[in-house]
């Protein structure tokens, strides 16, 4: 169920802050966005598959993983408080390293990952990425964990990325790939080294 409030009663505002649930809510150009609470099947999947690209892509290639980051854009960076988003998972490679500032994120990561929940914005947050000019979005679907790799089109709109005739999905930003396994279950894979090869979740 989705609610549309034109303005939400400071009262309310501050109940919520103190329940430390505001933690994961978004300002979209001045306008309070609430999504639903991950779960912990949303949230076992997103630590195992940061640690997996921690692990086996950020270290050897001196880039870094994040987990909800706050990323706005260089325009609302003096007052970026009124327009961010908060990504599941943010990949830099060592380029991009400057625009982390600790507390939040300025401009574009190589790759953005969302891991899609019934009833989040998942997909409505792809302009801002490509505004962005995120290289690469990767979306999860929570519970079956269906793989989509978007690419930057030239149109600045996201194009899907297919399998290959093997069944991986490729990601030409990372060299990192995905199959699907079972419903539920990803493989994970980078340079196309099966020695790389996991399985996630992992348990």
């Amino acid at each position: 169920m989705k609610a549309v409030i034109a303005e939400m009663p400071a009262k309310w505002i501050q109940e919520r802050k103190n329940s430390d649930i505001s933690q994961w809510d978004e300002m979209w150009d001045g306008v309070l966005h609430m999504p639903p609470i991950a779960n912990g099947m949303h949230q076992d999947f997103a630590l195992d598959l940061g640690g997996y690209l921690k692990r086996r892509w950020a270290k050897p290639n001196g880039g870094l993983v994040r987990l909800e980051v706050n990323l706005t854009t260089p325009e609302d960076v003096e007052t970026w408080t009124k327009n961010y988003r908060i990504p599941d998972m943010v990949l830099l490679d060592r380029a991009r390293l400057l625009i982390d500032k600790n507390e939040y994120m300025v401009g574009a990561p190589l790759v953005v990952v969302e891991i899609r929940s019934p009833g989040d914005e998942s997909y409505e947050k792809l302009a801002f990425y490509a505004g962005l000019g995120v290289p690469e979005v990767w979306i999860f679907h929570r519970d079956t964990k269906a793989i989509e790799l978007r690419s930057l089109g030239q149109d600045s709109g996201y194009i899907v990325i297919p399998a290959g005739p093997d069944g991986w999905h490729r990601s030409s930003a990372t060299r990192v790939a995905f199959r699907q396994v079972t419903s539920g279950k990803i493989a994970a894979r980078v340079n196309d080294d099966p020695a790389t090869d996991e399985e996630l979740p992992d348990s």
